[in-house]
């Protein structure tokens, strides 16, 4: 009998397994797909030679992981890539806000009135910020708060929502490149713990980057597996659950899958009837005749570039895809450029490019037009760039990955207090009705992102209970 049985290859449920192998426990993998990676994959979706990231494809947060942190995984290929600057943000009078390494420069970037009120939100968590990571990241009781002080401070200026916070500043440039980190996580930016995640977010920039991985998301989830069988761990591909029957007999299974597909799957009934999950976005995969011509320099050099003309706009475009139902006019787009830094992903001269807007949970529609019209706005001409397209809305990113329902890439709504209890209020999140099944997917703590901490938190709970005599 096997110590652990884990369903899903995604990046928490590999960590989870690797975990667990560290500890001494035999554990199996088994992913529906016929390769690993959940939201952490490469493909060649365009053209031959141009390889995408279908999902997740720039990595504060993984670079940024206490778990990532302490396995050994550039010896199993991944290596982190690191743009000039790791994020900007376009405004339309042709210039931009961005977010460097430097605070320095991240602040003088906002104009004079606000590099002081900026320099004084981020320094003081910064010299703190591996162990804050740790902490914010461990929530709820997994362990408990190394740095209960820094903590707790952190949660004075985070816990109010992100609108209360951009008060501080004097100027739109700030508040609207503020408003765009909050919007990574799908969140209305009225909602509590907002600021949090917009802080979470520049300080990772300032402490290790936003980086991209050498080759493509891929080899983050490659690098796991390969750690994960040099530790006895095996991996099954082509492996459809449809029920627990279907799996070899362990004292714990682990779900790396989203809660709708686990109460199914372990026949919970209406147990996560109350999750709830949050809009979908529309995603377009660009092969680029060159790069992308910005109009502000700074995006040119930029990992990451947001797209949204203000925060009202930003705001305008959340409101829109979560509670009104429909496709904003004006979307709020998060880009990624990885050939900036990684020009091997693309023939010679040629790049790939990676675009979503976000839309109501289950959109059918097409957001191509609207996509490109705001990336024309901040960049005249790119359509002219355009070799080849790969769409897909909510019902092609379901298909691709079953934790995406409707679109949500967050594998649930970001908000409420779903922002912090998910995908139950309590404070235990990762244990199920069956003690010897457990959730380990983003749909728990501390939620969305390559990061694997939903994975290391809830192999925690596993290994306390496989030790139980």
């Amino acid at each position: 009998m096997l110590d652990a049985v884990v369903v899903g290859a995604g990046p928490n449920g590999l960590t989870a397994a690797v975990e667990l192998a560290r500890r001494g426990f035999s554990v199996a993998v088994f992913e529906a797909r016929d390769t690993v990676g959940g939201g952490a994959r490469t493909e060649e979706l365009t053209l031959p030679g141009f390889h995408h990231d279908p999902c997740s494809a720039a990595h504060p947060l993984g670079i940024n992981s206490p778990a990532f942190r302490a396995m050994p995984l550039e010896r199993y290929g991944l290596t982190w890539l690191q743009p000039e600057l790791p994020m900007a943000h376009p405004l339309p009078d042709g210039t931009a806000a961005v977010l460097a390494r430097s605070v320095a420069e991240t602040a003088a970037s906002f104009g004079p009135r606000d590099a002081g009120v900026y320099r004084r939100l981020v320094e003081p968590f910064l010299p703190k910020w591996d162990t804050l990571a740790q902490d914010f990241m461990s929530l709820p009781l997994s362990s408990l708060p190394r740095d209960p002080v820094t903590l707790a401070r952190f949660g004075l200026v985070g816990l109010p929502p992100s609108t209360w916070l951009t008060r501080r500043f004097h100027d739109e440039r700030a508040r609207t490149l503020f408003a765009g980190l909050v919007a990574h996580v799908i969140a209305p930016l009225n909602g509590p713990a907002t600021s949090a995640v917009g802080l979470v977010f520049a300080l990772a920039a300032h402490a290790r980057g936003w980086p991209v991985a050498r080759g493509g998301s891929q080899s983050i989830s490659d690098a796991l597996t390969a750690y994960l069988k040099d530790l006895g761990g095996t991996v099954h591909t082509d492996f459809e659950v449809k029920r627990l029957d279907d799996l070899p007999p362990a004292r714990a299974y682990v779900f790396d899958t989203s809660p709708t597909a686990l109460a199914r799957i372990a026949g919970f009934g209406s147990y996560y009837d109350g999750y709830r999950y949050g809009p979908g976005v529309f995603k377009i995969d660009y092969a680029l005749d060159g790069p992308v011509p910005w109009t502000a320099p700074e995006a040119r050099v930029a990992g990451t570039v947001q797209i949204g003309g203000s925060s009202a706009e930003i705001d305008a475009a959340l409101r829109a895809a979560s509670r009104h139902g429909r496709a904003p006019e004006h979307p709020f787009l998060i880009t990624v450029q990885p050939s900036v830094v990684d020009p091997g992903r693309a023939p010679e001269g040629k790049q790939v490019f990676w675009a979503y807007g976000h839309v109501p949970n289950g959109f059918t529609g097409d957001l191509t037009d609207a996509m490109e019209r705001q990336l024309e706005r901040f960049a005249p001409g790119f359509r002219d760039r355009v070799l080849a397209r790969a769409t897909a809305g909510p019902p092609e990113l379901a298909a691709r990955n079953a934790n995406y329902v409707g679109g949500d890439i967050a594998s649930g709504a970001v908000s409420g207090l779903q922002i912090m209890l998910r995908p139950k209020m309590t404070l235990f999140p990762y244990r199920t009705p069956h003690p010897a099944v457990f959730i380990c997917s983003s749909a728990t703590s501390p939620g969305p992102g390559v990061h694997g901490m939903s994975g290391h938190n809830a192999a925690k709970a596993v290994w306390r209970k496989l030790r139980q005599p």
